[in-house]
């Protein structure tokens, strides 16, 4: 049996092809964010019946960015449906058309309803492909690089959020006009778009073919021939493949195809079988754990932190953390291999867990100093923002993406990324939801209510710091690599 190592170029086509949903789904995470100042105004000009910004007030604005939340939400609870209906191809189809369509809407929105219904639209989309993306990579990958090249979904989310940073920067700028905020939402119909197109030319899952029909083994290893670099196995052999292992149909010829028939979701999460049980656990824990680290609280809140630090720069501060973002985002593609899973995951929770405690505390510090400017506790503040961004970026963000293949049974798979994700995005959206509430509860009040202490405001990023602990103890005793 020849070794498989790498991917073919035509292999690296097809990842970089499914590579662009997370893309995608990163874009969109933080767009309106970075458009909110000249989306939002008192009054519209409206040339050519396109208005040059919306009448938006914080709770509107608030509810349109959360509504892609929402449209996450549905579109993951719908994933595990459509990738045993239409395969994994067609399913990519299906979340790239959503997303140019939503984007489509966004840009030629006239008014605050439609770049709502828009937003919503691509939150489907985003949600169906970051259920999609790390199963196809994972199914698609020789089994020795399996784990390096499921860090790629982490890499083209924060690329998509570089992107979206770096476009922004200039189009909401006077100089790029009164409407160009529009091509930053463009630029994201024409991806989507050339996506959708260059879905004729990419391959089925070999793996989900194997699932479907134990007929199907010879056109899996013609694909497994086409995407890595050596031939498949000897001798027509199909438990020769490289990437079969025990949860593959075909790894198992005596077994009934029956007993691999794929679950669905509320069969996975109300009746799960004995061998789900444990995965089901361990993943929704990390999920948990991923976004109750209070990463989007952070970035949120790291623009007006290290604006009082750097002021002259505050332009320019949500791009510097994007690119030390997409920057840590490629160690894990060297060391996840070398040091492992769970090491690398565990390294990076100790980091973050250190950097919220140590925020929380200089938040306080600053806060109580706050009448006198800007501190060297604004400094170490800003300081552990990036720290925190960094530990994030190394294990909380890929590891959880990566583990969901390698933990559960094959049957499982997509069910299990199903709930994962749909659990993301659940906990995403009450965390950006509740996170200036419960900042205000622990403070004592908003800001500007005589009974608020900013000496206190730090305090939420130590509840942040204990969720994470808790969850990930979880994950520590269970996960068994």
């Amino acid at each position: 049996m020849s070794s498989v190592e790498a991917l073919s170029p035509y292999g690296w086509l097809v990842v970089a092809w499914i590579t662009a949903i997370p893309f995608g789904y990163g874009y969109h995470i933080s767009v309106l964010n970075q458009l909110h100042s000249v989306l939002a105004c008192e009054s519209s000009l409206i040339p050519n019946n396109l208005p040059t910004c919306f009448e938006l007030d914080d709770f509107t604005f608030s509810a349109v960015t959360s509504v892609f939340n929402l449209g996450g939400l549905l579109g993951s609870a719908q994933a595990n449906v459509l990738m045993e209906k239409f395969g994994r191809r067609g399913t990519a189809r299906i979340s790239a058309l959503f997303t140019a369509l939503g984007s489509a809407i966004m840009c030629l929105s006239g008014n605050v309803s439609l770049l709502g219904i828009g937003r919503f639209l691509t939150g489907i989309g985003s949600g169906i492909g970051i259920c999609l993306a790390p199963l196809y990579i994972a199914e698609v990958a020789p089994k020795s690089i399996a784990s390096t090249l499921g860090v790629l979904t982490q890499l083209g989310i924060v690329l998509g959020i570089f992107f979206t940073q770096l476009l922004g920067v200039y189009f909401s700028s006077p100089d790029a006009g009164p409407n160009a905020w529009r091509l930053v939402l463009f630029f994201s119909f024409v991806v989507a778009l050339i996506q959708v197109f260059m879905t004729g030319f990419m391959v089925e899952s070999p793996r989900y073919l194997r699932s479907k029909s134990l007929r199907a083994g010879d056109e899996a290893r013609a694909i497994e021939r086409r995407i890595w670099l050596h031939d498949v196995g000897v001798g027509g052999d199909p438990a020769a493949s490289p990437l079969l292992d025990e949860r593959d149909p075909e790894a198992h010829p005596a077994a009934p195809h029956g007993n691999f028939s794929a679950l669905t979701a509320s069969q996975t999460l109300f009746n799960p079988p004995a061998d789900v049980r444990l995965p089901l656990l361990i993943v929704c824990c990390a999920m948990v754990g991923q976004q109750f680290s209070g990463i989007n609280a952070v970035l949120y809140y790291s623009n007006d932190i290290l604006s009082q630090a750097l002021p002259e720069l505050g332009k320019y501060v949500s791009l510097g953390i994007t690119v030390v973002n997409v920057i840590m985002t490629f160690p894990p593609i060297l060391l996840i291999e070398k040091l492992g899973r769970k090491p690398l995951l565990f390294f990076s929770v100790a980091g973050a867990f250190i950097s919220l405690t140590v925020l929380g505390m200089s938040l306080n510090f600053a806060g109580a100093a706050a009448s006198t400017g800007p501190t060297a506790w604004t400094t170490v503040s800003s300081v552990f923002i990036i720290f925190f961004v960094m530990s994030f970026a190394i294990g909380l963000g890929p590891v959880p993406f990566v583990m969901i293949s390698e933990v559960a049974p094959f049957y499982a798979v997509s069910s299990l990324s199903t709930i994962a994700l749909s659990l993301n995005w659940l906990t995403n959206f009450s965390v950006s939801l509740l996170f200036l509430p419960l900042r205000n509860l622990l403070s004592g009040g908003a800001p500007g209510d005589p009974h608020h202490d900013p000496g206190k405001i730090g305090r939420v990023f130590w509840v942040f710091a204990a969720i994470l602990a808790l969850v990930m103890s979880v994950v520590w005793r269970k996960w068994k690599v």
